[in-house]
């Protein structure tokens, strides 16, 4: 495998180069989704139930639900006290945006970790150049078509929730540096929860939340930029300490990134989503947003992406260029197929608290695709109970099924919204909006639906069979010529259709996984044989799957098989007086019965 040296870029040559926040032609243009943007505000009103501003944004409102608004205090305090230094780093990082003379690096650069190594790499080196000038025009957090599609300030205003660093109280003495008159407690304040945090072992005894603020450092390892950059979190800027914290802008930047970058290259969208879920969890590391802000982060940036390809012009003029520009790029650097160089390379990992699980949940430790995918749903919730209806049917919102459009290009419309009505959450938890005409963008699930394996029934309609692994759609078929009642221990006649001519395909049987054969596809695409049941297994309902030579992806429909008892087993045996008869086992507790004499 094949690629070039990261190249260093002088400040001067990156005033003038095509690199991460230069204007660039595509952000000229005109589509129709550029007057369609989503509507923060009603898309998030399910936060008016938990809190009510003055509607003045002045930070400042009334408490509706105390059981939750804790729950976002506790979790914040947790995380921002148990991060490792190397993930404080990491945070400062995702705070970054790119400055006016295009030497620091933002969020569609710092997500790119979920590439892996390797292409980590190669992207980032791509966007320094200007090898990637569709990309960048695309993907930037600072002026990008996608990256930077919808803003956070109107919803910021509107809800107005106070910041978890700031003082509880209109007396406090700020830290040296803060702008003293932009930040003053006397009005930029936490004081509206201060009454819902007394008692709380998370906060202090006048209500102000315990959080460390995490000290302003220079980036100098030179991995998003080429430049040493230095990394503030801006505790004590006006922009910052006056913002309202919900929705969290920099979660909504994150997400725009990392969906436009997990859209174009699909073969990595669980983890390229997992490291942005973790940039949206970055910023509850700094103490600057509550977990309830990094969830509306998310919500925004499902909308803006849905509502971006979506845009059939925008999709085939924008989109789909930089896709095809960036997947032949990220080839011809690492010297093979995307496939081969994804399978040499080192995943994204992440540890966030040294292994320390977080109240409620767990550690949050990725190390591999399944796991990826199960922080990422995590994150979805935070743990938060369900304050609203549960057990709601699937609530996909129009037009989130283009999110699916790459990674599932065969199938139609309907079999994609299928897929994220199978792989969503459950209803009810906060921001949910199941039951409305809008749908609910909280409850989606794209690291599950982006890592299915989806199988096609007779009638069309999509099953999710499995998530968590290589997303694919299933094309072969199973079936039992003979019947698919089998007793334990028997022979069970299987054919298959539709398989790759020459694949060497295991034969699965489950509850618990234990392979029972090796089938050979023949060139037309079909095997056919038999396997033998194991005489330990559980009477009952089972399935046999075909899966490939890593054991790793389903490549047929699991079929539904019944075991029955085994049958007993007769032999020939001397009796006590001395003549011949059968001898019998009993199947269940394999007791020899005694000999009947012949």
């Amino acid at each position: 495998m094949r690629r070039t040296a990261l190249r260093g870029v002088t400040v001067a040559a990156a005033a003038t180069a095509l690199v991460f926040g230069s204007p660039l032609v595509a952000n000229a243009a005109s589509y129709p989704s550029d007057a369609t943007k989503p509507d923060l505000v009603s898309l998030l009103n399910g936060y008016d139930r938990y809190w009510t501003s003055t509607g003045t944004n002045d930070l400042h409102g009334t408490v509706l639900d105390p059981g939750t608004l804790a729950k976002n205090d506790e979790l914040t305090s947790w995380i921002n006290q148990h991060a490792t230094k190397a993930q404080q780093l990491k945070a400062l990082q995702d705070s970054e945006y790119q400055n006016a003379t295009n030497t620091a690096y933002d969020q569609s650069s710092t997500v790119s970790q979920g590439l892996g190594d390797t292409l980590e790499k190669i992207y980032l080196e791509g966007r320094e150049t200007g090898a990637l000038p569709l990309t960048s025009a695309l993907i930037n957090s600072s002026n990008g078509t996608s990256g930077a599609y919808v803003s956070t300030g109107d919803a910021k205003a509107h809800y107005s929730y106070p910041r978890p660093y700031l003082p509880a109280t209109t007396t406090a003495t700020l830290p040296a540096g803060d702008d003293q008159t932009g930040c003053a407690p006397a009005t930029v304040n936490a004081s509206s929860l201060a009454a819902n945090r007394a008692g709380k072992a998370w906060a202090s005894a006048d209500g102000t939340l315990d959080i460390t603020r995490v000290p302003a450092t220079t980036d100098t390892t030179h991995e998003f930029s080429p430049n040493d950059v230095v990394l503030d979190a801006g505790y004590g800027t006006k922009g910052i300490c006056t913002g309202g914290s919900f929705p969290s802008g920099h979660t909504t930047t994150a997400y725009q990134a990392g969906i436009t970058l997990a859209t174009l290259v699909p073969e990595l969208a669980p983890e390229i989503l997992a490291r942005a879920s973790e940039a949206g969890n970055d910023r509850i590391v700094l103490g600057v947003h509550y977990p309830l802000d990094i969830v509306g982060g998310r919500i925004d940036g499902e909308a803006a992406l849905a509502a971006r390809w979506s845009d059939a012009q925008y999709r085939t003029e924008v989109l789909e260029p930089a896709r095809a520009e960036l997947t032949k790029y990220l080839e011809e650097q690492c010297g093979d197929t995307l496939a081969n160089c994804i399978a040499s390379e080192h995943a994204y990992t992440d540890d966030p608290y040294g292994g320390a699980a977080m109240p409620g949940g767990t550690a949050q430790v990725v190390t591999d695709r399944a796991s990826a995918v199960k922080v990422y749903q995590e994150r979805m919730t935070y743990g938060f109970a369900q304050t609203g209806a549960t057990g709601l049917a699937a609530s996909v919102p129009a037009g989130a099924s283009n999110l699916l459009l790459t990674t599932f290009p065969t199938l139609t419309d309907a079999q994609r919204t299928a897929v994220l009505a199978q792989t969503e959450i459950a209803s009810g938890y906060p921001l949910d909006q199941s039951g409305t005409a809008a749908g609910s963008w909280e409850r989606l699930d794209l690291a599950a639906a982006t890592s299915a394996t989806v199988a096609i029934t007779a009638d069309g309609t999509a099953k999710v069979l499995s998530t968590g692994g290589t997303a694919h759609v299933v094309t072969g078929v199973l079936t039992a010529p003979h019947g698919t009642s089998v007793a334990a221990g028997g022979s069970l006649a299987l054919a298959g259709t539709g398989l790759t001519p020459g694949a060497s395909l295991h034969v699965v049987l489950h509850s618990d996984p234990v392979t029972v054969g090796t089938v050979t596809v023949a060139a037309d695409g079909t095997v056919s044989g038999s396997v033998t049941i194991p005489a330990t297994t559980a009477t009952g309902s089972h399935t046999i799957d075909l899966v490939d030579a890593s054991g790793a992806s389903a490549l047929v429909a699991p079929l539904a098989i019944t075991v029955t008892p085994a049958a007993a087993t007769v032999g020939t045996g001397t009796g006590t007086d001395g003549g011949t008869g059968t001898a019998v086992v009993d199947p269940t507790t394999g007791v020899h019965l005694p000999v009947v004499s012949g």
